[in-house]
Parts: structure tokens; sequence; C-alpha cells
């Protein structure tokens, strides 16, 4: 079997998250206004934001982690075709604990986990403490990170991911709040929409479902149709409207 044989991944994608290109635009006008010289992006994928930051203020230099290497080879291309190539890094690595920083700007959309100590439960304060120790002073942290609309019912629940739990996630109010505690202003606080999710979700899976329906006896196709109906019902029947992400700028305040 070759890997042309097996299902694409994530083609349909710009941001691996629910976030529209002008969402995308207006975070990126925000940082280009403050001129970071070097940008860090956590959890970066194949690093699109990153790319844009780039683009938006010259001479600047970033530096990407994730543990995907497709993603990070994607993230090389994307780079060398917009002759980004030398200033930006893209390291295959883990970000907990990382030497990396601090940088002028710091990205962390939908990655706090990586911040965090894989043998402990997630702790949006531990990411936030990484953060505010991985930027610089007067710099910017950009923040997506996931919030409870409303506190899910036990059907919901049920319906999402494994061992899903109402003490997942914070609702916005206390997630700013801890922000706060952490040593940080708000600077902008947003959250995706409905539209961002529909566009995420279905992005997310749509050339998996057009191989899936066009290989339905291939070897593979038992196993990944069965991921792809379990993701999308989670979505579908769990999360919808009810998982929200915040996507938070946020300014170090100074320490005296």
């Amino acid at each position: 079997m070759t890997v042309s044989d097996l299902p694409p991944r994530l083609g349909s994608l710009t941001f691996h998250g629910p976030l529209s290109a002008d969402r995308a635009g207006r975070l990126v006008v925000r940082l280009a206004g403050v001129s970071p010289a070097t940008v860090l992006d956590i959890g970066c994928g194949w690093g699109e934001l990153l790319l844009r930051v780039l683009e938006a203020v010259p001479g600047s230099t970033g530096v990407g982690l994730d543990v995907n290497a497709e993603d990070l080879a994607r993230g090389r291309r994307l780079a060398k075709e917009r002759g980004l190539a030398e200033r930006v890094e893209f390291a295959e690595e883990s970000a907990f604990g990382t030497l990396r920083g601090p940088a002028d700007a710091v990205l962390c959309l939908g990655s706090g986990q990586a911040l965090c100590d894989p043998e402990q439960p997630y702790d949006p304060g531990a990411v936030l403490r990484e953060l505010r120790r991985l930027v610089r002073p007067g710099g910017r942290v950009v923040l997506g990170e996931g919030f409870w609309e409303r506190t899910p019912t036990d059907a919901e629940l049920a319906a999402m991911w494994p061992g899903a739990s109402a003490d997942d996630h914070l609702r916005l109010g206390p997630l700013v709040d801890l922000a706060v505690e952490s040593g940080f202003r708000p600077a902008w606080i947003e959250t995706a929409s409905r539209q961002e999710w529909e566009e995420f979700e279905s992005g997310y899976r749509h050339d998996t479902e057009l191989w899936l329906a066009a290989h339905p006896d291939h070897p593979l196709a038992a196993e990944t149709r069965e991921r792809v109906d379990r993701q999308r019902s989670s979505w579908a029947n769990g999360y919808r409207d009810v998982l929200g992400i915040a996507y938070l700028t946020l300014v170090p305040v100074a320490r005296t």
C-alpha cells in the first residue's frame, strides 16, 4: 500500500481550528501593530497564522513547535512557496518546558495541551503561566482556548470525547479571570462563531468523506469510516453550540 492509497488528511483546512480568514486577518493586524521581531507558535501544525504574521512584519523571524511531522512538512512547503523559508523554523519537538522563548509574540491556538505535563489533567492555569514565561515584556500572546458556552448536559457529555466531563473547560468569564490572575491584561476578547465552527468541522472531514465515498471497499475504509463517524457524531450530538473557542490577545503586566 502506497501513501497515495491512504485517505487524505486536512487538505481542505487553512487553519487547524474554527478560525476564519477575516478573524485571522484582524489578529495579524493587531500583532503587526507592535512589530514583533520574534514569533513563537506552540503546537503550530502547519503554522498558517505564524506565516501570516511573518509576512506582515518584514524582517521578523519565527519558530513553530509541533510533534506532527506531516503538518510540519506542510508548513515548510508553505514557507518556501511564500519566500519565508529563511525566516522560519518548523521544529519537531515537544513544547513542554521549552527553552525556545522568550519571544515578542507567542501563538497558542487550540494547543494548550502542548504546554502541560502529559501525566497530569489539563490545566489552563499551567498553560497561562507557561505563556507568561515565554513572552517578552511588552509582547503579545494570542491564545485560542476552549470554554463552555453553557454547562453541558449529561447526554451531551456522553456524546463527546471519551471521558468528557463538565470540568474539562471553564466558562468564558472564569477563563479571562484566570488570564488576569496569571499576569496578563486581556487586550482583546473574541470567540469563534457558529459559521467558523461549521466550516472547521466540515473541512476537517471533507477530504476523508470524499475518499470514503469513492473507496467503500478499500482495506482501510471500515476503520476510517468508524473514526470519521465517531468524530462527526461527537460534534453534531455532543459539543455543537456547547463548546466554544475564545481567542484572547493578552499583554503581560510589567513586573516591578
